[in-house]
């Protein structure tokens, strides 16, 4: 097989399969592969074509997209390793959309590079409906004749994409959103629940909310989902937990506090032993409401005494 202009997308998850339906409702001829074979039904409808293995698309592909979970995910569709890796990046622009560990990202980048491919950082911000809606925001790393390319590609799925210098730097501005957007979702879950127990009346304290300066996107569509009760995966309990030992672990390294970063570590592996990893991230609201649970447990028993 030789090398086409088709464009290949690996990694068909809850983020990865409606970049991949925008890419191919703007026209990129698109070459996917995902291991559950079922989640590729509706690329196939509207015109991609689904390669039988990940080997497959890089021997067709000279631009393959990577959204996948993590990094043993990646090092395996790489073959990193392998004495195929280098054949397999040869000649080829990575495109390397998951959120990973900025050293890990580093030392493959350097390994690309040295077997002839190209390598860019991609992470973007946002959870499934921004995906869906192509309103993503993007942050590039590498070398810049490599980002033009990865730029254009990323106007169907980015209401913004920014240049973010050379690699990890794309990974670490990702994770220093995140600060911002775990520990506010944690908050925001954590002032229902307080209002909650007060016995006040949810549907106008959201009107507050809304109505103030502290009003967001993300904090109506969060707020709404909790009054619900709404669990439903936009941006899961795991991948959460997964993002804050990133950012605990970035900052760590450079000697950095985090203080609130480990809170919501503590209070989203909690809410997973609680079985909940699938749900949305503010299922992390049982974890609270099991502290809270504790502590009246507590108050009972002083009474009692």
């Amino acid at each position: 097989m030789t090398i086409s202009n088709a464009i290949g997308f690996i990694g068909l998850g809850t983020m990865g399969l409606p970049m991949a339906l925008n890419l191919v409702r703007a026209g990129t001829k698109l070459i996917v592969w995902n291991r559950s074979v079922e989640r590729s039904g509706p690329l196939v409808e509207l015109g991609a074509t689904v390669a039988s293995s990940a080997n497959d698309v890089f021997l067709q592909c000279g631009t393959i997209f990577l959204m996948l979970a993590d990094e043993v995910a990646t090092d395996s569709v790489l073959g990193r390793g392998l004495p195929d890796f280098a054949k397999r990046v040869a000649g080829r622009q990575i495109v390397a959309m998951g959120t990973v560990r900025p050293g890990y990202s580093l030392a493959l980048a350097k390994e690309i590079q040295d077997a002839g491919g190209h390598y860019v950082e991609a992470p973007v911000s946002g959870s499934r409906k921004p995906a869906e809606a192509g309103e993503l925001v993007g942050m590039l790393a590498g070398e810049r004749e490599g980002l033009a390319k990865v730029r254009l590609l990323l106007a169907p799925l980015c209401r913004k994409v920014f240049d973010c210098g050379p690699v990890p730097n794309a990974l670490r501005m990702k994770l220093a959103v995140n600060v911002f957007l775990i520990t506010m979702v944690t908050g925001l879950a954590e002032a229902v629940h307080f209002a909650e127990r007060h016995g006040l009346d949810l549907d106008r304290f959201t009107a507050i909310l809304n109505a103030g300066p502290m009003s967001s996107d993300v904090s109506r569509i969060k707020a709404e989902k909790l009054m619900r009760r709404d669990f439903v995966r936009q941006a899961g309990i795991s991948d959460v937990l997964k993002n804050s030992g990133l950012v605990i672990e970035a900052a760590r390294a450079a000697a950095i506090a985090s203080p609130q970063m480990d809170t919501c570590f503590r209070l989203y592996g909690e809410t997973e032993a609680l079985g909940l990893g699938s749900d949305d991230m503010i299922a992390v609201v049982r974890a609270i409401e099991e502290r809270t649970a504790s502590i009246l447990m507590a108050k009972s028993a002083e009474t009692k005494a």
